[in-house]
């Protein structure tokens, strides 16, 4: 069954002035340098000198991350003034301003408080519908949880939030406020998705499951899906992938998502992700260390069926489709071997020298078959190379492809939407280590440039259209929480998508 977690919380906007609001907590974001002016001194009053006192002792500068909890006296209709550090206010940016929902959100609902009014900043390079957007997002993402197998009353568990409010200034339209609260409830259901996909233990999450979350999602959210199953998939021919799903007893879906909200003939966008549900590494088998968090290397497909989730709930007027190959990667009898040579969807013949380099392999015949929509681009995210990590960290996804002007309409899109991407080169001179001496290319060129071979490799299957690469290895992963983030699956991919697909709409 589909469980669709969705926005728990209410949040809204309206007009007030901040220090006359009857609030559980009002939240006021403080810069540095900022620390004398009016709205501060009203606050000194609430507090019986609380806030000055906190000042010559320097408890609070304004520092970001800085925070300040205050009790009212009595005469004040707000019970308790947050004050939050914001550092300078010349460096704020929209990034900033979603960290900020999220650290005010993970900090209030640890104190067990679930109701709060929350003063926006505003972003100079940016317009209110884009800094009450990205706030809203912030206090969103924080409220996610993934507590399937934990008890319900498990000592010390965090409260959700209830209600939330966003205080407008003065010349504020309640009417802008409202539609960028409701486009950050549709790309957070997204990413929450996303995030609920990746967390799945591999027990549960075969790639029938996968499928079935998919075509859940697509009924409830008015998209058409279909399934390719393995008996259809043995007579197209996609024996690339169906290479890599025989080491497993479960056996593997092609799914095929379609939104229609552009014009019946206009040609679609379409979003690849790669879906392999556990990834052991096959015969090349993994290391045991960290094997475990192999559950999240489906991270591609979170992102792409997330993306169509906030698609549909934003109505964007565009025609889109997602293919998603669903797999597990197992070392059995079946398995492949290396040194196997599969024939793909295309035609072309692979060399497996590394049976752990499987999700190139899948998305080869994934990247094929999407072609058959004749589409205007293409996307594809995948957790493809620890080598992305290496060179990256977990600080961006790298991004690579055939066109520059969708390479920088992606960058520009991480930018604005937080989830930033590098590109690095693909030249052809890269292309000379995919050459196979037995088959047309191999799955692997060897450690130098890992990323980039592998990008290469998926190149000779994206030939016939415009087409963009993102390896999001060390981003769709959290090893550790922050706010907005909590350990696990980070649903990455999804912001960016559609911020990429919103500009093309504008």
């Amino acid at each position: 069954m589909y469980f669709k977690k969705g926005i728990q919380m209410k949040l809204i906007a309206k007009k007030g002035a901040p220090l006359e609001q009857k609030t559980a907590c009002l939240v006021l974001g403080v810069f540095e340098g900022k620390l004398k002016e009016e709205q501060l001194a009203g606050v000194d009053g609430l507090t019986n000198g609380a806030w000055s006192r906190a000042v010559r002792s320097k408890e609070f500068g304004g520092k970001a991350g800085e925070t300040l909890l205050l009790h009212c006296g009595a005469a004040a209709k707000t019970q308790r003034i947050l004050l939050v550090g914001c550092g300078k206010e010349a460096e704020l940016t929209l990034s900033a301003v979603r960290q900020f929902g999220s650290d005010v959100a993970k900090h209030l609902a640890e104190k067990q408080q679930t109701s709060f009014t929350l003063v926006p900043l505003p972003v100079k390079k940016a317009t209110v519908v884009e800094s009450l957007q990205a706030l809203a997002e912030g206090v969103l993402l924080a409220d996610y949880r993934y507590e399937r197998y934990l008890p319900q009353d498990k000592p010390g568990r965090t409260a959700l939030l209830n209600n939330v409010t966003l205080l407008l200034a003065a010349g504020e339209k309640p009417a802008e406020a409202e539609a960028a609260i409701a486009t950050a409830e549709a790309i957070c259901a997204g990413v929450c998705f996303a995030r609920d996909l990746v967390n799945a233990p591999g027990n549960l999450k075969s790639p029938e499951y996968l499928a079935m979350q998919a075509v859940a999602m697509a009924e409830q959210a008015g998209i058409d899906a279909k399934l390719l199953d393995y008996e259809e998939l043995e007579r197209e021919g996609f024996g690339a992938m169906l290479g890599v799903a025989q080491g497993s007893e479960r056996p593997p879906y092609l799914v095929v998502l379609e939104y229609r909200g552009g014009a019946e003939d206009e040609k679609p966008v379409a979003l690849v992700g790669k879906g392999v549900v556990f990834d052991s590494g096959g015969i090349s088998l993994k290391p045991a260390e960290k094997m475990d968090e192999m559950k999240m290397d489906m991270g591609g497909a979170a992102a792409v069926f997330g993306a169509m989730l906030a698609a549909a709930g934003l109505k964007l007027p565009l025609n889109l489709v997602a293919v998603v190959p669903a797999v597990e990667n197992m070392p059995s009898g079946t398995a492949i071997r290396p040194g196997d040579i599969l024939t793909s969807l295309s035609g072309k013949t692979i060399e497996v020298l590394n049976t752990d380099a499987e999700g190139r392999l899948i998305l080869a015949d994934a990247l094929t078959y999407v072609g058959r929509y004749e589409p205007r681009t293409v996307i594809d995210l995948a957790t493809l190379t620890g080598a992305c990590i290496i060179a990256l960290g977990n600080q961006a996804a790298a991004v690579l492809g055939n066109n520059d002007a969708l390479i920088r309409a992606l960058i520009k899109a991480g930018e604005h939407s937080g989830e930033r991407l590098w590109q690095l080169p693909l030249w052809d001179a890269y292309a000379v280590q995919i050459k196979s001496d037995f088959a047309d290319v191999k799955n692997t060129g060897g450690r130098p440039a890992g990323t980039i071979t592998a990008a290469a490799f998926l190149q000779t299957f994206a030939d016939q259209y415009r087409w963009a690469h993102l390896d999001i290895a060390g981003m769709a992963w959290a090893d550790s929480a922050k706010a907005g983030q909590p350990k696990g699956g980070t649903g990455y991919g999804v912001r960016v998508l559609v911020e990429y697909l919103r500009g093309l709409v504008k």
